[in-house]
C-alpha cells in the first residue's frame, strides 16, 4: 500500500477478527468496505452447491454449519461502506460498485 498499489482483500470480515487488523491500514489506504448480503438459507444452499460442484471447496470451514448456528457481525470501521444484495445478481449493480470503490479518497 505504501507503494501506491491497489489491493483487494476478500473475506468474511467478522468484526472481532478483522477490525484490529484493518484499523492500522486506515492511515495508509483509501479503504472501502463492500459488504455483500443474502438471506441465510440462500447462502447455506450456495455453500452446499459449491461443495457438491467443486470437491476442493468441501473443506471450507462453513460447509457443515447451519445458518441458524452462526452469527455474523460485520466489520465496523470508520471507512466508506456499501451494502450489496447478492440474492439475484448485484444490487446496486457492478457499475455502481466500481464507482464506489474508485470514489474520492478521504484524508486520513
Amino acid at each position: 500500500m505504501r507503494a501506491g498499489v491497489t489491493t483487494v482483500a476478500e473475506a468474511a470480515f467478522q468484526d472481532q477478527v478483522w477490525r484490529p487488523r484493518l484499523e492500522p491500514l486506515l492511515s495508509l489506504a483509501g479503504l472501502r468496505i463492500v459488504h455483500c448480503t443474502v438471506a441465510a438459507d440462500l447462502a447455506f444452499r450456495r455453500v452446499r452447491e459449491r461443495g457438491r460442484d467443486n470437491p476442493l471447496r468441501r473443506a471450507h470451514a462453513d460447509s457443515a454449519a447451519l445458518p441458524s448456528e452462526r452469527t455474523f457481525v460485520r466489520v465496523a470501521l470508520d471507512a466508506p461502506s456499501l451494502e450489496v444484495d447478492t440474492t439475484d445478481g448485484y444490487r446496486p449493480g457492478l457499475d455502481q460498485i466500481v464507482a464506489f470503490v474508485n470514489g474520492p479518497a478521504r484524508t486520513p
